[in-house]
This record gives C-alpha cells, structure tokens and sequence, in this order.
C-alpha cells in the first residue's frame, strides 16, 4: 500500500480484508473503469466479484451471514473502492445505507427476512428521500403514505434514486400523518416505507415505476433513477420498525453514515488522482528536465499529498466516532465537507499538471475531473455542512454569561 493515508491501529483482519480489496481495485477495476464509464455501461462483472469477496455483507452482523465489521473498516473500503472507480462505491453505499438502517430499526421479521439475503448480494437496497421539487429541505417532501386496512398505499414521485434500477429493496421517505397531530412538526409525520421490486426500468411492481437512468455528467455505470409511485400498496409490516412517525430520525442517522461514506469517497478519488498527477510529473519532460523537478510542480505536489493526508485523518476519525456509539455528526459533516472540497482540488491539480493531455478522454484524470463534483452534492452541500457544524458548535461552545 502507499505510503499516503494510512490508518494506525488496524487489526489483522483488517489489514487482510483492506488488501484483499486493494488487490481486487488493482486487478479487476482500474483496467476497465474509464472504458466502462465512457459507455455508461452498468459494472455487472465488477459487482459479481465483490458480491463473492463478502462485501456485500461486510457490516452485517455475523448472525446473518455478514461479516460484522465495523464502519471504520467498510469506510476504508470505500476509500479503496472509490480510489479505482467512484460509481462502484456508489452501488455499494446505498445498499449498505438500507442494511445499517434494518440492523439497527428493523424488527425481528425485517431483519430475518432481509438481512441475509443481502450479505448474500442477493438482494440489494436503495434509499430514497430527495424529491424533483426539493433538495436538501427533507421537512418539504410530499409523497405520502396512507393506511388502508392491512396495507399502506403510498402516492408520490422521488428523485436521484441511485440503485434505482438495479435494486431489489428500496427504503422510501414519505409523510404519514395516521396518529399524528396535523399541526405536528413534519419531521415527526414521516415514515419509512420498505418497498420490494423487481431489478429493470418501467413498471417494476404495480403501482411503482422506475423510468429510465438520469444522464449525468459524471458518476457513470451506477444507475440514478426517478421513482415514481401511483397507488402503490405495501403490507403494513414494511414500515421500518413496525411503528409510524420515525423515518425523519431513521434516516438521518443512515444519512451521517452516508456522510462518512462519501468523505471516503473523495478520499479515494484524491488520492488517485495525486498518483496519477505524481507519476505524469515524473514523465513528461520541459525545458529539459521531468515536470517534477520544478519548483512549481513540487510544491502542488506538496499541496495535493498533504490535502489527501488530512482528508483521510477526518474520515477515520469521524468512522471511529460512529463506531464508539457516540454521536458523529459533528465529525461526519467536517469529513464530508473537508473530503470533498480538498478531493476537488486534489482533481484539479493533477488535471493541469496534465496539460493539455487532461483534456483528452484517453487519460483517466479526466474521469476523475468529471466525477469530483457529485461528491460536492451528494449527501449533503457544503452550506449544509457547515449549518451542520455550527449548530453543533453553538452546542459545544455556549456562551455562559
């Protein structure tokens, strides 16, 4: 492993595990990854092997076929991951987002029914929240789900679905005022909804349409869906939990591991991007001599190595935090807004050591230059980070006058 972003304190199994996966990185994604993103195409083989390495189940508890590691080990996963191919990172975040969810709100059923099929990979989760006319605003979301008899029916159109069509379980935010005052804040009106499908596009199950993948800028292979339910009926024992009014506070929990997730994301991608802007120095050549024996060039090495150090510090910290059983969302929001500004910088650093050669789609920095940005969405925008982080510093800080 690289002498960047290395973590102390690891056990043997963790250091097993995360070799395992760099050499997976190494030898079955980075070869293929700019070719695969180039035609959109969905990494089938890719997620096989990792299906077959346990990834999959790699937080499961053991007594559901995973492998119950902790959040720390899966965030150094991802960084590994996302260092060969971001949008791999991606399908194996959503589907961990809805595991961490049933293993800590599901009830027995749920877990028993759903958990060790998806250590398998056999089925695979999304989440959804964002709806067309909102973003980062989780209070103003107008899909609703409404009881009728044994059963909920759910009315509603959600947005940035990814897993969208490849997933088999998705956990849906939406309103359910049954039992709750209307006047109550909306935060304490809202459920979450665990709704079965079939993986493809179109009319998945009656009542629930997955329309066609969302063409991005960047973030390719990974399928980011619309969802759109009309009528949509679903037993009433999928409500996570068993109990209405929770899922604000369900997935803003899934939401700070999210966050983690997403700070090693960009971990990931940075410090890609420095091996590849390092090694490019080293072998072009002006004014006789390599690039990266000018000044210039050292010192946004220098910039881009330290970027990728400190990055990497806050996401470990912010993993060990959640893993402790305190409250993170401090951590997690200053690794995420950290990880994803310096992994935009990062990019763009080893993009103009690049030249002109940057620009061309035959070099894999211009994949990266094209995917950095999500990470400055996903999971939150850097304002809300830093709402985030002032509130809780407000919190920690009070004035005592």
């Amino acid at each position: 492993m690289s002498r960047l972003a290395q973590t102390a304190g690891l056990t043997d199994i963790q250091r097993e595990i995360l070799s395992t996966v760099r050499d997976f990185v190494d030898k079955e994604i980075l070869p293929v990854a700019t070719e695969l993103e180039h035609r959109d195409e969905y990494p089938t083989a890719i997620v096989e092997g990792l299906r077959e390495l346990g990834l999959f189940g790699l937080m499961i508890p053991e007594e559901y076929g995973g492998l119950g590691e902790s959040l720390l080990t899966y965030a150094l996963c991802v960084e590994e991951i996302a260092r060969g191919w971001m949008s791999v990172s991606g399908i194996v975040n959503t589907h961990f987002i809805v595991a961490y969810l049933l293993k800590r709100y599901g009830t027995r059923e749920q877990k028993d029914t759903f958990l060790p099929r998806m250590a398998e990979g056999e089925v695979r989760g999304a989440f959804s929240m964002s709806e067309p006319a909102l973003g980062s605003d989780v209070s103003a979301i107008t899909s609703k789900g409404v009881r009728d008899g044994d059963a909920y029916v759910l009315n509603g159109q959600k947005m940035w679905l990814t897993n969208g069509g490849t997933s088999h379980l998705v956990a849906v935010l939406c309103r359910s005022e049954e039992g709750h005052p209307e006047d109550a804040p909306a935060h304490r009106s809202m459920t979450t909804f665990l709704v079965e499908k079939e993986p493809g596009f179109g009319e998945v199950r009656p009542g629930l349409t997955i329309p066609g993948k969302i063409d991005k800028m960047g973030y390719k292979g990974v399928d980011t869906t619309e969802l759109v339910m009309d009528g949509l009926r679903i037993p009433a024992d999928r409500v996570l939990g068993g109990t209405t009014g929770r899922g604000f506070y369900q997935m803003m929990d899934g939401v700070e591991i999210g966050r983690v997730n997403v700070a090693a994301r960009g971990c990931g991608v940075a410090q890609r991007a420095f091996e590849l802007g390092v090694s490019y120095a080293q072998q072009r050549h002006t004014f006789g001599k390599p690039i990266a024996q000018h000044q210039a060039i050292q010192f946004k090495l220098a910039e881009m190595a330290t970027k990728v150090e400190a990055a990497h510090a806050m996401m470990v910290n912010a993993a060990r935090k959640k893993d402790s059983g305190e409250r993170n969302d401090l951590e997690a929001g200053m690794a995420k807004y950290l990880a994803s500004e310096y992994c935009k910088e990062v990019v763009e650093d080893a993009f103009r050591i690049h030249g002109g050669y940057g620009f061309s789609k035959e070099y894999e920095i211009e994949r990266l230059y094209r995917e950095a940005p999500m990470l400055l969405i996903g999971e939150g925008t850097a304002e809300i980070q830093k709402m985030i982080i002032g509130r809780r510093l407000l919190e920690e800080y009070r004035f005592q006058g």
